[in-house]
């Protein structure tokens, strides 16, 4: 897990160090390249026609007359947003450079206009092609009157125009810059100048215009709107005659007060029949006087009141006098005679009260019905007198919308006759453009600067590019990254001609010490591998071929021969070619041989007597290879030779192109892994890795081999795998 972590933190990682060794590595191809383009575009640049610029500068003041309101020719709110952009629209119109165009008659000016004739490489280009292809589409010529060939160069001169135009609005200012870029100097001012001009002119113009069509429009609306004024007022004269009415207004407020209070009397009558009515119905249930007089409405009547106290005052007469004199006592006698005066009263009065409830019951009832009626009486009175000042109103706005609208337009009319000759221009030129003595672009020395600047950046890029889509094994980081591998070691590159080998003992030539030394270090590498096997079986493969797998084996086979007893055995029974380097005869007995049981041991070694090894060619090249391989009898071989030597270096066959190697493998104590720098794939090493990984072989490591150490940054990616220093024996 902290392993994957760790792969993961590396390729996240932006590796400086590594970039700057590509770019140093390919320092002198992106400065050539960066001094061809440069020079390529100062060629260009220094052929290119000068521009000039000339700027002329407008103050916009502000819109000095409105038509539709007399107001606003005394002031201006010029801090309306929309202004500013809506004159920097009008200025950048084509109606202004096409009154320019005509006002200079560019259009006619050899200067501003091109020749016919002189025209530049494309066109040239397309004409030519156009008359080399017959199928080419081909422009017809179209004859024109003078007056339409006029018009065309207009338009051709005021597209021109407008390409040669740089206007801007400078921000929160009232400002705007008219430039003209052009080749010669007083033209481009001369325009610039006319541009300004033609755009203060063209606002007089159309206020011009303007007031003249306003006034137009004015007299022939002031006309209809006098008709219908008239039609409005005698509309409304009609509805008076009609109805018979003055002031209607007033009329509808008194029927308005009069329904009020009609509303207000018959409210007021209802709750009196309602008091009235109940009163009624409680004397209509009682028919006693005793009852009725003890109903709430009568004890509380102040009559009733009155006698109901004189009745109590007797009472307490006669019983006072009850305590003191006998029932037939003058004073008793009086006394109840006086009591029973009080109380026939009493009845009397109640009897009255009764009688008065009744005929004020029907006459509420009368009045009540009587106001229902004038008050319905008073509302359709009220209705008909409001649909008639609805309707006057409506004829009385009629006539003061019409008569408002004939005196806005009667009092816009007089103004506009009196604006007529009161038009001022809404800017003025704050600067007039010069003729200018330095032209504007192109900017040679800037262009120059910045074509080095981006080819050198482009070399950088290309270079990059190139060396991470390289898939390649060119470092031992490649190697431990890539492959998932150690490096054993590697060898260098020698000069010698193409397609040519390299001399068989290159390994003993003191001139080659580095490549020597190389060996030697891989000779190290594998020895400290194996520490505890004391004689080794040693293979030699590699991808594909052609990656100097053979020539490996042998300097190895060289290397390990001078330390101990060693042979260098030839497996690649489909292409042997240690036969060939040592110049063996063809007919010389090998390990097919040997396999096959048709000579010995002693019979198929040859041995080199300048380097002291022996050698065993791949024999008579057999039909059936790796059936001879897979046999027991090279595996018995392989011991049989581990038994007379210290190491037995076996060179086989590649691993992607058949799998010879893998049954080879089954009999070696250690497996080489041979890759030609920056030429075989990863993908191609780690699919034959692969393959060996798959059977149960250990891979102990990989030899990088044809390294250039001629390149800068080689010293950074193999330090401690060669003799960088070139410290031998004579230098020390």
């Amino acid at each position: 897990m902290d392993e994957t972590k760790s792969k993961a933190t590396d390729m996240d990682t932006i590796d400086v160090a590594h970039y700057f060794t590509i770019v140093k590595r390919n320092s002198l191809r992106i400065l050539l390249l960066a001094v061809a383009f440069t020079i390529l575009v100062a060629l260009f640049v220094f052929r290119m026609t000068p521009i000039y610029s000339s700027s002329a500068t407008i103050l916009v003041d502000s819109e000095n007359t409105n038509l539709v309101s007399i107001e606003e020719v005394y002031g201006f709110d010029s801090n309306r947003k929309d202004y500013m952009q809506t004159q920097f629209e009008i200025l950048r119109s084509r109606q202004i450079a096409e009154r320019t165009v005509r006002k200079l008659a560019l259009h006619k000016n050899a200067s501003f206009m091109p020749d016919e004739n002189d025209k530049d490489g494309i066109t040239l280009l397309k004409e030519a092609l156009k008359d080399a292809l017959p199928f080419f589409p081909q422009e017809k010529e179209i004859e024109r009157t003078e007056e339409e060939q006029e018009e065309l160069d207009v338009r051709i001169a005021t597209n021109k125009l407008m390409r040669s135009l740089n206007l801007s609005l400078i921000s929160k200012t009232q400002v705007m810059v008219v430039t003209v870029n052009s080749d010669i100097p007083k033209l481009s001012a001369m325009i610039a100048n006319a541009v300004a001009d033609e755009y203060i002119d063209n606002y007089l113009l159309s206020k011009l215009e303007m007031t003249s069509k306003a006034t137009e429009f004015l007299t022939e609306s002031l006309d209809g709107l006098k008709r219908k004024l008239i039609i409005s007022e005698n509309r409304l004269a009609d509805f008076f005659e009609r109805n018979q009415v003055v002031n209607l207004h007033g009329v509808v407020g008194l029927a308005a007060d009069e329904l009020e209070g009609l509303s207000e009397q018959l409210l007021d009558a209802q709750n009196a029949l309602k008091l009235n009515e109940t009163i009624y119905r409680q004397t209509q249930t009682n028919n006693s006087i005793e009852g009725i007089a003890s109903l709430p409405e009568v004890l509380n009547h102040p009559t009733i009141q009155g006698v109901r106290r004189d009745e109590a005052k007797a009472m307490t007469r006669v019983s006072e006098l009850s305590k003191v004199y006998g029932p037939k006592h003058p004073n008793m006698i009086a006394a109840n005679a006086e009591l029973n005066s009080i109380r026939e009263t009493l009845a009397t009065q109640t009897r009255d009260l009764v009688s008065s409830i009744n005929k004020q019951y029907l006459l509420s009832k009368e009045r009540v019905e009587l106001l229902k009626a004038q008050v319905e009486q008073a509302k359709a009175n009220y209705r008909r007198l409001s649909t008639l000042e609805n309707e006057r109103l409506t004829l009385q706005r009629e006539v003061d919308i019409n008569q408002q609208l004939y005196d806005s337009f009667f009092t816009r009319l007089k103004e506009t006759d009196e604006l007529g000759g009161f038009e001022t221009a809404n800017a003025r030129i704050l600067d007039k453009a010069i003729v200018p003595s330095v032209p504007s672009k192109p900017n040679k020395k800037l262009l120059i600067a910045m074509a080095f600047i981006f080819s050198i950046g482009f070399g950088v890029f290309v270079a990059i590019l190139m060396d991470t889509l390289n898939s390649g094994i060119n470092s031992v980081d490649d190697v431990e990254k890539k492959l998932g591998q150690r490096m054993l070691g590697l060898i260098p590159w020698l000069p010698h001609k193409k397609k040519t080998d390299l001399p068989v003992r290159s390994y003993f030539d003191s001139s080659k010490h580095q490549f020597s030394e190389a060996l030697r270090t891989l000779r190290t590498s594998l020895s400290l591998l194996n520490l505890n096997k004391e004689k080794q079986a040693v293979m030699v493969t590699s991808s594909v071929p052609k990656e100097g797998k053979t020539t490996v084996s042998l300097n190895l086979a060289f290397a390990f021969g001078q330390l101990k007893k060693t042979v260098v055995v030839d497996a690649d029974l489909r292409r042997p070619s240690i036969g060939k380097m040592f110049n063996i005869p063809v007919y010389q007995p090998g390990v097919a041989n040997l396999i096959l049981k048709t000579h010995t041991v002693d019979e198929c070694v040859v041995t080199d007597e300048e380097s002291g090894i022996d050698v065993i060619t791949a024999g008579t090249v057999p039909s059936n290879p790796q059936e001879l391989l897979a046999d027991t009898e090279f595996a018995t071989l392989i011991e049989k030779l581990k038994k007379t030597y210290d190491f037995v270096v076996l060179d086989t066959a590649p691993t992607q192109a058949v799998s010879d190697s893998m049954i080879v493998a089954e009999c070696a104590d250690s497996i080489v892994y041979v890759v030609r720098a920056d030429a075989t794939s990863d993908k191609v090493i780690n699919s034959g890795i692969g393959r060996l990984l798959q059977v149960g072989h250990r891979v102990d490591g990989v030899v990088l081999n044809q390294v250039d150490l001629r390149k800068s940054d080689v010293s950074q990616k193999y330090a401690g795998f060669y003799d960088q220093y070139g410290y031998t024996s004579e230098n020390s």
